[in-house]
């Protein structure tokens, strides 16, 4: 079992150091430690505003969501390495060729993906917020025990987030109608019922209330959110060894027809027929958007009754357009401009197709935004929509430039990832600032509007001057 451990260990390194480069890789959790060190500095003025158990709220969630990324990405690593890499697959993918159970293999996946990402992202995390309270009048978070505590605790949120994942990815091999609509009615539910909800709701998460209030059950609470779903997911574990392809009816030449005359009709068409095909279809929109989307609000919600002069809906229209974002991830995540070398297309064609469907994709989040509006306040519905149109607009054009049609792999060097971080955190800090003014300082991000032209002008430019892409 450690040898196939070890092995998956090995894989997994080089996968993303061929993917990004040797040097490119290493420098990301030397990104997250540098940058969490930067941030955490200014925790003083942080505790102005946010009290301690709300700044201790704030990261045990963000490592509970962030165990759900990494769960999900595990889960469409199959598809990625077949259209990406033909010729490869992962270890977890090969149980046919190897003399070992199915259950075993993906026990070392799931132990791996824990070691890995641990490394990766929770111990940089820890180690630039323990360098900074060590220098700076931190509060309750200068003792060593307090740190150890909080490596412990966030390790515990971020085991809940990926087992949950796991598990779910479980239910949806079984029945994947069962857990869309569930997780339909979920977001939905949630959405609704958030003002109702009071800020204390969000505390009974068992590694958050192990921090605040150290204690046996809470320890032992986080352990069976930890153990018991990933056992029933090894247990009822699915995978599926197609004897055919796949097929499907042609709905290609109906689909552009609708479109119509559109410049970009057969790409859009394409678009939505690629997305609709792949891993998750279109549940992507409520696992990867409107899940996040609805927890996002509750969270924001509840602060807001904490913190009045927070005004939640402007504060959730600048998530919902950094949300937005993740879409063009998911246009470009399977597609490569190799594909379409024989036609007399650029690169920056395909960049403009993708943007086309990104637009109608956005349709979602625009809609949700307008229905939250109408139903707190109208009053603030242009400034609100404006905020999200701008931040969305420029967070993508900023994609654009920086990664062109492979922003889910190129963001994950280190160098890449820390321009894209610094050309986005201080807009949005500065909006988060802004808000508590007043909503319609937010049109002040209209200036946004032409920078982001610019930057797509200049991507566009930058990715045709690339002769042969690498995937």
């Amino acid at each position: 079992m450690f040898d196939i451990f070890k092995s998956m260990l090995k894989e997994e390194w080089r996968m993303h150091s061929n993917l990004f480069g040797n040097n490119g890789f290493s420098f990301f959790p030397v990104f997250i430690f540098m940058f969490t060190f930067f941030v955490s500095l200014v925790l003083p003025i942080f505790r102005e505003i946010f009290t301690y158990t709300q700044i201790a709220l704030g990261m045990h969630y963000l490592f509970l969501l962030l165990g759900g990324m990494v769960g999900a990405f595990g889960l469409i690593g199959r598809e990625f390495m077949n259209r990406r890499f033909g010729q490869a697959s992962l270890i977890a993918y090969s149980s046919r060729t190897l003399p070992v159970s199915e259950r075993l293999i993906f026990a070392n996946f799931l132990a791996k993906d824990i070691v890995y990402y641990f490394v990766l992202y929770v111990l940089p995390f820890i180690a630039g917020f323990a360098l900074a309270a060590a220098l700076i009048p931190a509060g309750n978070f200068h003792s060593p025990v307090i740190l150890l505590t909080l490596l412990l605790t966030l390790s515990l949120s971020f085991m809940i987030g990926l087992s949950m994942v796991f598990f779910l990815s479980t239910v949806y091999a079984h029945s994947g109608k069962l857990l869309t609509s569930g997780f339909l009615a979920g977001c939905i539910s949630l959405l609704f019922i958030s003002g109702n909800l009071d800020s204390g709701s969000f505390y009974s998460l068992p590694s958050l209330s192990f921090f605040l209030r150290p204690s046996k059950s809470q320890f032992l609470l986080s352990s069976v959110l930890i153990i018991f779903p990933s056992a029933l997911s090894l247990i009822f574990l699915k995978v599926d060894f197609p004897q055919a392809k796949k097929s499907f009816p042609n709905s290609f030449s109906r689909l552009c027809g609708e479109f119509g005359s559109y410049r970009y009709a057969a790409f859009v068409a394409k678009d939505i027929l690629d997305l609709k095909r792949s891993e998750g279809g279109f549940g992507k929109l409520i696992f990867s958007f409107l899940l996040p989307a609805a927890l996002i609000w509750t969270l924001l919600s509840a602060l807001g009754t904490v913190l009045p002069v927070l005004n939640t809906l402007i504060l959730f229209s600048l998530v919902l357009g950094v949300l937005s974002s993740s879409m063009y991830n998911w246009l470009t995540e399977y597609d490569i401009f190799a594909s379409y070398a024989c036609f007399p297309l650029r690169v920056s064609d395909m960049m403009r197709s993708k943007l086309n469907s990104y637009l109608f994709l956005n349709l979602v989040p625009f809609i949700l935004l307008i229905l939250l509006t109408f139903n707190k306040d109208s009053g603030i519905l242009l400034p609100a929509l404006l905020l999200f149109l701008s931040i969305s607009f420029y967070m993508v054009s900023i994609l654009v430039y920086l990664t062109g049609l492979s922003p889910s792999i190129n963001l994950y060097n280190g160098r890449t990832f820390a321009l894209y971080t610094f050309s986005v955190m201080p807009i949005l800090l500065v909006n988060v600032i802004l808000s508590m003014f007043g909503p319609f300082y937010m049109l002040v991000d209209l200036l946004l509007l032409p920078l982001a032209f610019y930057l797509l002008a200049q991507g566009f430019r930058k990715w045709d001057r690339i002769e042969s892409p690498r995937f």
